[in-house]
């Protein structure tokens, strides 16, 4: 296969997001939308990867540092307009000799399906591709106008085009793809001869049929290419990604009573069999065995569930909980980085934070795993088959032994025995008749 390399464009101001936040860090499904272009592009089989960044943005620029390193990054300064954008990747690629691909940065639906036709044009002939979408409202997107042969003549912006060109649906996406040495140098040739005196990418178009080049068309859906430019189009594409993948998760045979209630991330892996009922949100990092059903309102992050497990309903499962086979996490119960075995239940209004809960354990109401002394963190574990009576507190770092049990109300604060019964509680003490001395005396001051 041709070497690919991708040039993703995420230089705009995004000035409509109205925001800190730069417009191509905010999330889709729990993902940056650059961090989705990336994915996207790698998936297409781009092996190097170039991200034009502006000086406006420069936790845009590190952010790509971070996942791709110094060398993906390539500054556009100033803004000169999209086909100055790429050119701007030029250096990066010095020396490259395969095909680039050109994509924006704030089309989070993009997948690597989309791209492929591409590629298909590229390998059947077309020097350059331009891909477009077919709108069901054309509106101000540029039109695509080809000959009969489908080779593409111009693109022609919404305010030139001529009543008849504005009939024509097939519009210009932003992306495109040729060989690397003949993409920059038609880029080179683009002129800024227009009201804004900027540099635009389709006018690459004319430069390459001028060169007697074929520029062909491949086409994506309008979905797929939809920008999100404001929050709302975040919104937007946050709806037509979660719908898109309920609808796969259904298909693979988890069930859902309520799906459009159902909120998941970008790295949910959810296995046939298992059941959701309504108002779940998964936040990045679950995984869900065959089985397991998660109940209404609960909230789970960097969890994993087994088989069998009941989850909920108001549940929260946080980063490092591991649900074992068959176990129950009942209502307003939180787990976080505790590994919970077959069988174990906490069915309601307890906190477990940082250790282990053995097999077919049983958790009393009001449990606390009291894991912060302020300063560190430490851990508490509870045997297989022990019972830790309601409203017990177990400061760490303790160890509830396997069979044992602990009395209601205990403060924990020494490991206990396999087997044994640990009380800590002060005596019971009983003043007769204090009750009702203490409100006949109320009721004399109130009467003063």
């Amino acid at each position: 296969m041709t070497a690919r390399a991708a040039v993703i464009m995420a230089a705009g101001q995004g000035t409509r997001m109205k925001s800190p936040t730069p417009k191509v860090l905010h999330r889709v499904g729990g993902r940056t939308m650059l961090d989705r272009a990336i994915d996207a592009v790698q998936a297409a089989g781009c092996e190097r990867v170039v991200v034009v960044c502006g000086t406006h943005s420069p936790a845009v620029a590190e952010h790509v540092r971070r996942r791709l390193g110094d060398d993906a990054v390539a500054i556009q300064n100033p803004p000169l307009g999209t086909a100055h954008a790429v050119l701007a990747a030029r250096e990066a690629l010095a020396g490259f000799d395969g095909e680039v691909l050109v994509t924006n940065a704030d089309c989070p639906l993009l997948t690597a399906d989309d791209l492929a036709p591409i590629f298909e044009r590229l390998a059947a002939g077309d020097d350059l591709v331009m891909l477009a979408f077919e709108a069901a409202d054309p509106a101000l997107y540029g039109r695509m106008i080809q000959d009969a042969d489908g080779r593409l003549l111009r693109i022609v912006e919404a305010r030139d085009a001529s009543p008849e060109e504005k009939t024509v649906k097939v519009c210009y996406s932003g992306m495109l793809g040729a060989a690397a040495g003949p993409l920059f140098d038609w880029l080179a040739k683009v002129d800024n001869d227009n009201v804004k005196s900027e540099y635009y990418i389709t006018s690459i178009v004319g430069v390459a049929n001028a060169a007697g080049k074929r520029v062909g068309v491949a086409f994506a859906s309008e979905t797929a290419v939809m920008g999100a430019d404001d929050q709302a189009g975040v919104a937007r594409a946050e709806r037509f990604w979660q719908d898109r993948t309920r609808a796969a998760l259904m298909a693979g045979g988890v069930s859902m009573v309520a799906p459009e209630t159902v909120f998941l991330s970008w790295d949910t892996k959810i296995a046939g069999g298992a059941v959701l009922e309504p108002n779940i949100v998964f936040g990045p990092g679950v995984q869900v065995e065959s089985g397991a059903v998660i109940r209404a309102f609960s909230h789970l992050e960097g969890a994993v569930v087994r088989g069998g497990a009941i989850v909920g309903p108001y549940a929260r499962l946080r980063p490092g909980a591991d649900i074992g086979e068959d176990a129950h996490i009942g209502n307003f119960v939180e787990v976080k980085n505790v590994t919970v075995g077959k069988g174990a239940k906490a069915n309601h209004l307890a906190y477990l934070g940082d250790g282990s809960v053995g097999a077919k354990a049983n958790i009393g109401a009001g449990t606390i795993f009291c894991n912060y002394d302020g300063f560190d963190k430490a851990k508490t574990h509870v045997g297989e088959g022990a019972f830790v009576g309601s409203n017990s507190s177990l400061v760490a770092p303790v160890s509830i032994g396997a069979g044992a049990y602990t009395g209601s109300g205990s403060v924990i604060t020494q490991d206990v025995a396999p087997d044994a019964l640990a009380l800590e509680r002060a005596p019971q003490v009983e003043k007769e008749g204090w009750a009702a001395r203490f409100r006949a005396a109320k009721l004399a001051r109130k009467q003063k």
